[in-house]
């Protein structure tokens, strides 16, 4: 660290007294610095703002204003009040010292003047003077790289969302590329055999139809046929057979029919030839993804059937992207159904005491809304419900927004969990389980590609219940 020359030191001297003033004049002159003077304290005041010495001399024994005030007056000053002040006095009272230095003094001088202790008092304070001007130099400088980094780090953390963001995009654009992709390619694949078995499955109707008449005729035309034809019809069970044939060409019918409808509706809900929004019926769309998530609710086994109950409102048809929709519903019931597959698992409930429960409880609303058509509108408290469930509620509000609710009475989360769970790549899942971007591209969809809003409420141990709302017409 160094510190500034003699020459480039300016020192304003004041005093009344001639005397003294010409004799540190010359002396602080020969040593090299550039002095100032002035003879009492309002023209040492303009010489300070004006020239900005890096010391000040002042004696405290002057006319009009003394020293004390003159001091107080440049400390009072915002141009002034660093500049260093030394007094120089005859006063050696400790009381008048102290009042020198609470007025802001830096150091005495007793007169009479001794020149060498001038200079060496003079350098002394310069040089710490310079030192002060240069770390509060340094200070500034680190201020400004401080201010340069942090600006630097909310650029790169902005970069990482909107890297993040163009990522999740991306994740959810060739995910719906393959799903449609996929879907396209199974429905085609399906739907050449499918066509060929439905189509030959009504004459195979009318054929074997045709052939019971036959031999319906034959009996009667021939009523007493051989013993070996006997025994074949007695065999082969005639009777059921030709009670049971067509159930079973019926049965086949209906399946061809339901796995046309599974193909229909593996299309509709991916949207593959619908980009644009269109108006579209929610609730159909609520139906289609429960219908295709109807494996992972029915029960398997000990684990139990997990309901879902829909309180459907008097909902408008909506101006959105169906399959961008679709998607958020998907992604919401899953997850609604793997929080009540935890809590089965850790719950330790199997059929046999879901059953039990059922039948203790005045929450079964459940049963009551499947069995009952006059119930189908009594709300469910998820809260006393025994059973898994899942509940979806929809509603209009303000004439021109739809909220859709889909809550469960799982196992809730946890206020870490609430405070990251639309962070991209946050996932509570085991490793390979999930991407812990479902839920960022659901609100990407909801917020920012239909205006919507995507809120929750959650309370560890209670469930949690996630709300959609979006816009009528975009």
């Amino acid at each position: 660290m160094t510190v500034e020359s003699n020459e480039t030191s300016k020192i304003l001297i004041v005093d009344d007294n001639p005397t003294n003033l010409g004799l540190i004049f010359e002396y602080l002159t020969d040593a090299g610095f550039k002095v100032l003077v002035a003879l009492d304290g309002e023209s040492a005041i303009q010489q300070a703002e004006y020239s900005k010495p890096d010391l000040i001399l002042l004696d405290v024994m002057m006319p009009g204003i003394d020293g004390f005030q003159t001091c107080s007056l440049l400390k009072a000053n915002q141009a002034t009040q660093d500049i260093p002040v030394i007094f120089m006095t005859a006063l050696c009272d400790t009381g008048d010292k102290v009042t020198g230095f609470n007025v802001g003094a830096v150091d005495y001088i007793t007169k009479p003047i001794q020149p060498t202790e001038v200079l060496c008092r003079v350098k002394t304070h310069l040089t710490l003077r310079n030192l002060q001007k240069q770390l509060e130099k340094q200070n500034e400088e680190l201020l400004r790289s401080q201010a340069k980094e942090r600006q630097r780090t909310l650029e790169l953390e902005e970069t990482l969302k909107k890297l993040q963001k163009t990522q999740t995009q991306l994740f959810q654009a060739d995910k719906m590329s393959s799903i449609g992709q996929m879907v396209a390619g199974v429905a085609h694949e399906i739907n050449n055999p499918l066509n060929f078995i439905y189509s030959n499955l009504s004459l195979t109707k009318q054929y074997t139809q045709q052939i019971l008449e036959l031999i319906e005729l034959y009996q009667k035309t021939y009523g007493n046929s051989t013993p070996e034809i006997n025994d074949k019809i007695e065999e082969l069970d005639l009777e059921f057979l030709e009670e049971d044939l067509p159930k079973m060409l019926k049965s086949m019918e209906v399946g061809a029919e339901r796995i046309c409808q599974i193909v229909l509706l593996l299309k509709n809900f991916c949207h593959i030839d619908e980009a644009q929004r269109k108006l579209t019926d929610i609730h159909e769309g609520i139906d289609s993804t429960l219908l295709l998530l109807h494996h992972r609710l029915k029960a398997k086994g000990k684990k139990p059937e997990i309901y879902a109950i829909k309180e459907y409102g008097d909902l408008p048809k909506v101006r959105c992207n169906a399959g961008q929709i679709n998607q958020v519903f998907m992604n919401i019931l899953v997850n609604a159904i793997d929080a009540l597959e935890d809590k089965i698992k850790k719950s330790g409930m199997d059929n046999k005491n879901i059953e039990e429960r059922r039948s203790l409880s005045v929450a079964s609303c459940v049963l009551l809304q499947e069995r009952d058509s006059e119930l189908k509108n009594q709300t469910c408290d998820l809260d006393l419900c025994p059973i898994p469930t899942i509940k979806i509620k929809t509603d209009v509000v303000d004439n021109n927004r739809i909220t859709i609710s889909i809550s469960d009475n799982g196992l809730g989360m946890t206020e870490d969990v609430q405070r990251r769970l639309f962070d991209a790549f946050f996932t509570t899942k085991p490793v390979g389980s999930g991407t812990g971007l479902g839920l960022t591209i659901s609100y990407q969809i909801i917020v920012e590609k239909h205006q919507g809003k995507l809120s929750f409420n959650s309370e560890f141990g209670r469930g949690s219940e996630f709300i959609i709302e979006i816009p009528i017409s975009q």
